[in-house]
């Protein structure tokens, strides 16, 4: 397609000045398909209800359960190429045959208001805000192996033999990439991955 992915505009660049007294933070969050991010998530925004967790638009169909502009929001491709033409995406990427950005104006009125905000995006979105944001915190999750990684994707039945085979391709060029990102975190046990997530927020 003709958008790139990785040119962000000087324009674009999105500051963390506040307009709070207490400052904004950026927090990216990235682990590959079936690491155990949104469970890991979920426990941390139930103890921290403070933190801002953005919404991503997303061109995949809902899965069940799934509540347009809570979970996602659910755009067709052409809705989504407009958005990217419009410089309306703190950073987008294709994964497993669908789009997925971040909407860069909630997210900017979130850290003006001195919230902390946290994107749980993909590995080439992760580092498109390293050019946009550099000061953001970036965690990394990690499974335990790459077998453990294959048994949860098949324990969740989400997904066809071949869309399996393709995460777990995508999920070795990822965890080699996890250097590059400030905190790595194991998510073998789910408790003690939680605490490790919050003293790397919070210190303590």
């Amino acid at each position: 397609m003709p958008y790139s992915s990785t040119a962000i505009p000087e324009s674009e660049k999105i500051t963390t000045q506040s307009t709070s007294a207490k400052p904004g933070k950026l927090v990216v969050f990235t682990g590959p398909s079936g690491v155990g991010k949104g469970t890991l998530l979920r426990r941390l925004l139930a103890s921290h209800p403070e933190l801002y967790l953005s919404t991503s638009a997303t061109t995949r169909q809902p899965r069940p359960g799934e509540i347009n502009g809570q979970h996602y929001y659910f755009v067709d491709r052409l809705a989504f190429e407009q958005m990217v033409a419009a410089g309306e995406l703190l950073e987008w990427a294709e994964f497993a045959g669908n789009y997925y950005g971040t909407p860069m104006v909630p997210v900017q009125q979130q850290i003006q208001a001195g919230h902390w905000v946290v994107l749980e995006i993909e590995l080439e979105g992760a580092r498109q805000v390293q050019q946009t944001c550099p000061e953001a915190l970036r965690i990394f999750i990690l499974p335990p192996s790459l077998q453990e990684l294959e048994r949860r994707l098949r324990d969740r039945s989400q997904d066809s033999e071949a869309a399996i085979a393709r995460r777990l391709q995508r999920a070795r060029i990822e965890v080699e990439a996890a250097d590059e990102f400030d905190i790595q975190i194991v998510n073998d046990d789910l408790d003690k991955a939680l605490q490790q997530l919050e003293k790397a927020l919070f210190g303590s």
